[in-house]
C-alpha cells in the first residue's frame, strides 16, 4: 500500500522538477536568440507563406508618398509588370487613404506573412545602396585603381582571371573604363553591382552599371577580418571595414581583397537613374532585392523594419514600410531581401549597418490563389 504522505512528497518533487526543467529550457531558448538584431519570437510558422487575418501592429506606414512614387516608376518603364499586378496596386492606392493595417481585407487584399529563416517570422534584412566614385578617365596623382570592363578577348563559357591577376595587371588597358582613387571603393561599387562615377570639374555623374562576372566563387572579406579577430562580429558592417582598411597599407588592403577571387565588370551608360533588374528606376527604402524563386518580381511586402541609431544598434523600436520586389542579388537566398537605401555615402553607411531581422507579409488580390 502506497504511503499517502509519501506520495504526495513525491508528487511535489516532480513538480518541482517540471518547472525546473521548464526553467532552464526558457533560459537556454532565449539565450539561442539574438534580440539585438531585431529578432521576436511569438508564433511558429511551418509554411513560406502563411494567410493571417490580422496583423495586429498600431505601428503606421511611413513611405506613402514614396511608394506612391515607386509604383508610378514601374507605370511607366514596365507596363507590363504594372498591368500584371494592375489589380493588387488599384487595390493598395485605395487602401492607403486609410493606411488601417487590420483594414486590408475590406479593399480585396489578402495577407500572407513569410516564415523567416528560423519559422518564427524572422525575415532577414541587410541593406544595399548606389556608391559615389571619384575617378578619372586618365591614371594620374593618386587616381590609380582601374575600373574595368569585360573583356572580349575570352569565349563566352571560358573563364576569366581572378581578382589578383587582374591587380597584377593581366588585362590590357584597352578594357579599363576609369582610374579611381581608392581601392575598397572599386571594391565597393563591385558589391552593390553598380554605381555612378564623379570624374569632377563639375561634370554630371556617370553611371556604371553591372556588365558581367569572372565566376570566381564570392569570398566574404568581412567574414575574413572577424575569423583574423580584426573586427568583431558584433561591429562588423561596411563601415568597420572601411575604417579598417584606412589604417592599413595599400597592400595590406589590397593582399585582403586578394582573398575574394570574384571580380565583378562595368560598362559606362547614360542612365539618370538608378534601375533594378526590372529594369525600373529604385526609390529609396522602397524598393528591395528579392530571391525570384521566393517572391515573384512587382510583389508587394508589408514590412516591420528594425530601427538603427547613427552607430547600427537597434533601438528597440520598428517602422512599418511597403517595399516593392524590383532587384535581385547573388547573395539573396530564401527568406532574406535587401532594401535599397538610395545614393551616396549617407545610403551607405546606413546600407552596411543593417544586417538584422523583422516581420514581413506579402500582399496578394483576393482574386488569386496562392501557393505555400
Amino acid at each position: 500500500m502506497i504511503n499517502y504522505k509519501t506520495f504526495k512528497l513525491q508528487n511535489k518533487k516532480n513538480i518541482k522538477k517540471i518547472i525546473l526543467n521548464v526553467i532552464f529550457i526558457f533560459i537556454i531558448s532565449c539565450n539561442n536568440y539574438d534580440s539585438s538584431k531585431g529578432q521576436q519570437y511569438q508564433k511558429k510558422i511551418t509554411n513560406n507563406f502563411t494567410e493571417t487575418k490580422k496583423i495586429n501592429i498600431k505601428t503606421k506606414l511611413i513611405n506613402q508618398k514614396d511608394f506612391i512614387i515607386q509604383l508610378e516608376k514601374i507605370k511607366k518603364f514596365s507596363p507590363n509588370l504594372y498591368l500584371k499586378n494592375s489589380i493588387l496596386y488599384n487595390n493598395i492606392k485605395k487602401w492607403l487613404k486609410t493606411s488601417d493595417l487590420n483594414t486590408l481585407n475590406k479593399f480585396g487584399i489578402k495577407i500572407f506573412q513569410m516564415k523567416g529563416v528560423d519559422n518564427y517570422g524572422n525575415v532577414k534584412i541587410t541593406g544595399y545602396y548606389t556608391p559615389i566614385i571619384q575617378a578619372r578617365k586618365i591614371k594620374k596623382d593618386n587616381f590609380i585603381y582601374p575600373i574595368y570592363q569585360t573583356p572580349s578577348v575570352f569565349k563566352k563559357n571560358q573563364i576569366l582571371p581572378q581578382r589578383k591577376d587582374i591587380y597584377n595587371g593581366i588585362l590590357k588597358k584597352k578594357y579599363i573604363l576609369a582610374y579611381s582613387n581608392s581601392l575598397i571603393d572599386n571594391f565597393i561599387m563591385e558589391i552593390q553591382g553598380s554605381g555612378f562615377i564623379d570624374y569632377g570639374n563639375g561634370n554630371p555623374l556617370t553611371f556604371f552599371s553591372y556588365a558581367k562576372k569572372n565566376n570566381w566563387p564570392y569570398t566574404s572579406i568581412g567574414r575574413i577580418l572577424i575569423k583574423r579577430g580584426e573586427i568583431s562580429k558584433k561591429n562588423i558592417s561596411m563601415q568597420s571595414i572601411k575604417n579598417w582598411c584606412s589604417k592599413h597599407t595599400n597592400l595590406e588592403v589590397q593582399k585582403l581583397l586578394e582573398e575574394n577571387k570574384s571580380f565583378v565588370f562595368f560598362k559606362e551608360t547614360k542612365m539618370k537613374e538608378v534601375f533594378g533588374s526590372s529594369a525600373v528606376p529604385l526609390i529609396a527604402k522602397s524598393a528591395i532585392a528579392v530571391d525570384k524563386s521566393i517572391i515573384k518580381n512587382g510583389s508587394i511586402l508589408l514590412v516591420q523594419i528594425p530601427l538603427l541609431d547613427k552607430k547600427g544598434v537597434f533601438i528597440n523600436k520598428y517602422e512599418m514600410r511597403l517595399l516593392c520586389a524590383l532587384d535581385v542579388g547573388g547573395m539573396i537566398k530564401g527568406q532574406h531581401f535587401d532594401i535599397y537605401q538610395g545614393i551616396g555615402e549617407q545610403a551607405g553607411i546606413q546600407a552596411g549597418f543593417y544586417n538584422h531581422y523583422g516581420n514581413a507579409w506579402i500582399l496578394k488580390t483576393n482574386l488569386k490563389t496562392t501557393k505555400n
